[in-house]
């Protein structure tokens, strides 16, 4: 069974109550919100995620619930929590359902440590993954966003999970974040893709949620291996090109990327050199979506397609 098999008061009733408990690639969350303009949004976007049995181990348990006292009525807040612990300032109550997003960001970075959690983009064309790390503003998620709705599957658009026995990257499908401009970009490039109504004003700017496509969540337990590791920068006017990347520069952006690298030590250090050792690495600058999109195309074919 799946989100959208339940009905929209069914959800809403588990959503206020004892929560909703699906899978997210290797975890199992439990979601609960006292807030209920949430629900229909949230059902959209995990529509395709399964529902895990009641008595099945859940990994997170995490909610979004309103302020209290005035906060309920006056300039309205939401309240994250996980296991009962509140580890954020409340937020704006209409920023709930990012705030859900980017709590459960939160609570994967800082508890999953038996892997290497790496703050970039993923994407795979068979069973090959591109990694894709670069800081705010370079375009990381709007590639993302175009790629997965051209064929790619969504590995994770915020956290590449790589585990440390086999160097294999592990699926999360979740939802991808786009903020301020990449919205209506994508959302001319992608019409058929659903995105939630923008939120105005975060720390991030305006946010909206693009929901993962079907195949992604579908194919999510099938890992991927790592073969291209793409700095991606937009640039305005400038054409798709790739340049490669030397190894030293290429383990520092890892290194650097990699949330839990200073925690796993020596396997953290194993792990990063093992992803250096099997990707070609790029910088790639690009400002045409179809341009970039072909670019990665060949890199696949020249791979050897969906091998």
């Amino acid at each position: 069974m799946r989100i959208r098999d339940l009905s929209p008061a069914d959800l809403l009733a588990r959503l206020g109550g004892d929560g909703i408990r699906l899978a997210a690639g290797p975890f199992n969350c439990r979601l609960q919100s006292g807030i209920p303009e949430i629900a229909d949004e949230l059902a959209r976007l995990y529509a395709h995620h399964p529902l895990v049995a009641p008595d099945a181990f859940v990994d997170f348990h995490v909610g979004v619930g309103p302020g209290r006292g005035l906060r309920r009525w006056l300039r309205p807040q939401a309240v994250f929590s996980v296991d009962g612990v509140e580890p954020f300032t409340p937020l704006p109550r209409n920023q709930a359902l990012a705030m859900l997003e980017w709590g459960l960001n939160w609570c994967i970075t800082a508890y999953s440590h038996h892997i290497l959690v790496i703050h970039a983009a993923c994407v795979a064309r068979g069973n090959r993954a591109a990694i894709l790390p670069a800081p705010p503003g370079s375009g990381k998620s709007t590639l993302c966003a175009a790629l997965v709705n051209r064929g790619w599957r969504l590995l994770s658009d915020e956290l590449t999970l790589i585990r440390l026995d086999t160097g294999e990257v592990m699926g999360l499908a979740r939802p991808v974040n786009l903020k301020n401009a990449s919205i209506d970009i994508i959302r001319a490039y992608a019409p058929e893709a659903f995105l939630t109504r923008p939120v105005h004003d975060t720390t991030k700017g305006t946010v909206a949620l693009m929901a993962p496509s079907e195949a992604s969540v579908r194919d999510v337990a099938t890992p991927a291996r790592p073969t291209w590791m793409i700095l991606p920068r937009y640039r305005a006017g400038a054409d798709a090109r790739l340049a490669p990347m030397g190894s030293g520069a290429a383990f520092l952006q890892i290194a650097d990327n990699a949330m839990n690298y200073h925690i796993l030590g020596t396997h953290g250090f194993a792990a990063v050199g093992r992803l250096v050792d099997d990707c070609r690495s790029y910088n790639f600058e690009y400002s045409r979506l179809d341009d970039a999109i072909a670019v990665f195309d060949r890199l696949a074919r020249d791979a050897g397609g969906d091998a």
